[in-house]
């Protein structure tokens, strides 16, 4: 049986729910209009809104004698008390915070009023190492010609605990009400402000409460804005015969307009020179070019917001603003994401923002690569119309077309082709490297390793180079003088080496050149460990004999010992490792099936060193219009062989 106290609890607990809910009145034309606004005057879901209809709205006839609807919205009470919650949580975690920032050390303070009968009292606690209140200045300052009562008791435990903001009852006073102070509330013609102006009460009369100020606000049909703090201040501290603000309007708030974030830097003035670990700056990094890669986010588009209505005094509707949209700024080579906010790169190259556009460049375009632009890193093909200068480098992921020539220079491009129309002087430091083919006026003092093809009009002089297809010269000239050059299937030119022999040529064909390089340093490695192995044994030997004869070892000498015969295990194990590759490679090599060729339309002059596979031919004497090649374990002479060219395709879309 449901008992009397338990329905009054219940009722109870309704009733202060009920009290919780903000009620607003919304104007509008249509009922999802209404609910949108009151969604951000209270700033709530709209799932989270409950509802009466005032007045039903209408459309009218053609737009004529349209009536709008009127609806009382207020949160509902369960998610109410989620967002209370919520917010008392977020306090309490930002009073924490604020506490092990910055503790301000402040006094405590007390009030004494007296309301109606009744002497109150409010007591503020210290804040850090203020001081605190003392209970007998509180008793000296409540006695009074005309105190009848206080009590002490109260008064020690309110000094001591405080009174939470609130005033409390500590004794009672002989009160006259002709003395008690008066107040006016003024209310501003625009609705916008009221405030209050109070009589000084006289000795025995009564002052103000927060609660007769805002009976008389509400007395003048305010229902909006009402500030409880500066209410509580004036109470605390009253302002007799000036007026003082105790409500004001609730200001609309303009919704943000739409904005783009961007996740590059749009002002290429602001690119920083790259700093090295150490601090110091290479003046080559300039960092010019923001490269980006297929699908990566560049900006995101962030939505409008809608403005929060406000309220008149009297709770007349003050609209606000919504936030502007704006178009997603789209260029060359970018797209929408799924998401429809985010732009995202369709291809890779670089991202500029110009003409208030997002673009991805996947050709980058330069007049020169030098000290105006600094080494170049760049994720697409990249067309230098002047020099490269020395010391300075163009790294790229596509085609590299250089128009001028290539000094000192370190060219790399990592799936593609490189085109240097004017040639390249290494100057026995200059390299380059590519993915695919190589095409070249003329090479001279560089390093050079292509994937494919590497041909050549003028002539090869003094370099190191390696194709995993066909070396090949092809102009008027041809001419190969001096260098090492290497290629799996053939190399030819129209004249090899020097009169005279002057200058030591090499040609090697019939391998993988990448697999011999790697072979020939390996090997290296392996000279190197045996070498060192032949030292730690020895001092082994010489530690082992020496504890032979002594018995024992100093302890530096033993750690000496023990270090030596560790490094021996270890040489063997890397030994061990390093003939399993070379083993595999020896393999590799011996496996392919291409012997090579090497040919010459004109001259192979005398001293011109010819490798197929691992047989050595030493051109003796010079020798015309020749193709040398293996049969039968020996390299033999034919008649020169043109080369086949079919399989090279010169890239699209460069002048060269």
């Amino acid at each position: 049986m449901v008992g009397l106290d338990v329905i009054r609890k219940d009722m109870q607990t309704l009733l202060e729910e009920d009290k919780a809910l903000n009620a607003i009145e919304v104007n509008a034309d249509s009922l999802d209009e209404a609910l949108a606004d009151a969604s951000a005057q209270l700033d709530a879901r709209v799932a989270n809104l409950e509802y009466e209809i005032l007045e039903r709205g209408s459309d009218g006839f053609l737009g004529l004698a349209k009536k709008p609807w009127k609806l009382r919205i207020y949160q509902n009470a369960a998610s109410l008390a989620k967002k209370k919650k919520a917010a008392s949580q977020a306090a309490f975690s930002s009073d924490e915070l604020d506490e092990e920032v910055k503790i301000v050390d402040q006094d405590g303070l007390y009030y004494i009023r007296h309301f109606g009968d009744e002497i109150m009292l409010k007591v503020v606690l210290p804040v850090g190492k203020g001081r605190s209140v003392e209970a007998k200045d509180i008793i000296n300052d409540a006695r009074r010609p005309d105190t009848v009562s206080i009590e002490e008791g109260k008064i020690k435990e309110f000094a001591k605990k405080g009174t939470d903001g609130k005033y409390e009852s500590i004794g009672l006073y002989k009160h006259i009400k002709a003395g008690d102070a008066m107040l006016i509330i003024d209310v501003s013609k625009d609705e916008m402000e009221a405030t209050v102006t109070a009589t000084a009460p006289a000795m025995s009369g009564g002052e103000i409460t927060a609660e007769q100020i805002k009976r008389a606000l509400e007395t003048q049909g305010v229902v909006a804005g009402i500030e409880d703090d500066k209410i509580a201040e004036f109470v605390d501290n009253p302002v007799y015969g000036a007026p003082c603000e105790v409500a004001h309007a609730i200001m609309p708030q303009d919704g943000r307009d739409a904005y783009i974030a961007f996740n590059f830097e749009t002002d290429p003035t602001k690119l920083k020179i790259k700093e090295a670990g150490d601090g110091k700056v290479n003046f080559k990094e300039l960092n010019k070019i923001q490269n980006v890669v297929q699908g990566q986010p560049l900006a995101t588009k962030m939505q409008p917001e809608r403005g929060k209505a406000g309220k008149t005094l009297y709770g007349r509707y003050l609209e606000a603003k919504n936030g502007k949209d704006i178009k997603i700024p789209l260029g060359k080579n970018v797209e929408l994401d799924k998401d429809g906010v985010t732009v995202i790169a369709s291809v890779a190259g670089r991202v500029h923002y110009d003409d208030q556009k997002i673009n991805v460049e996947p050709v980058l375009e330069l007049e020169s690569v030098g000290i105006k632009t600094g080494n170049i890193d760049f994720l697409g093909s990249v067309i230098v119309k002047g020099n490269v200068d020395d010391g300075y480098e163009i790294k790229a992921t596509g085609d590299i077309e250089i128009s001028g020539t290539v000094g000192k220079s370190f060219i790399k491009s990592e799936k593609g082709n490189v085109i240097v129309s004017a040639g390249i002087f290494g100057h026995d430091e200059g390299e380059v490297h590519c993915g695919k083919s190589l095409w070249a006026k003329f090479i001279q003092s560089a390093k050079i390793e292509v994937e494919e093809f590497c041909i050549v009009s003028d002539s090869i002089m003094n370099s190191e180079v390696s194709a995993m297809k066909k070396i090949v010269l092809n102009g008027k000239k041809a001419q190969i003088t001096g260098g090492h050059l290497f290629a799996t299937e053939e190399i030819a030119a129209r004249n090899i080496g020097s009169p005279g022999g002057g200058t030591e040529t090499i040609l090697e064909v019939g391998f993988d050149p990448r697999a011999k390089h790697r072979l020939e340093f390996i090997q290296g490695q392996q000279n190197d460990l045996v070498r060192e192995l032949e030292d730690v044994e020895n001092n082994i030997l010489t530690l082992e004999n020496y504890k032979k004869a002594r018995r024992t070892l100093p302890k530096d000498k033993e750690e000496t010992l023990a270090n030596l015969k560790s490094r021996k295990q270890e040489i063997a194990i890397e030994s061990e490792k390093i003939s399993e590759e070379i083993d595999q490679i020896q393999e590799h090599l011996h496996e392919l099936k291409v012997f090579g060729k090497v040919k010459a339309e004109g001259n192979v002059f005398a001293g011109v060193k010819i490798y197929i596979r691992d047989t050595l031919q030493e051109v003796r004497a010079d020798t015309k219009n020749v193709t040398y090649f293996m049969e039968g374990g020996f390299i033999r002479t034919g008649k020169y062989e043109a080369p086949d060219m079919s399989e090279l395709v010169m890239p699209e879309g460069y002048s060269s």
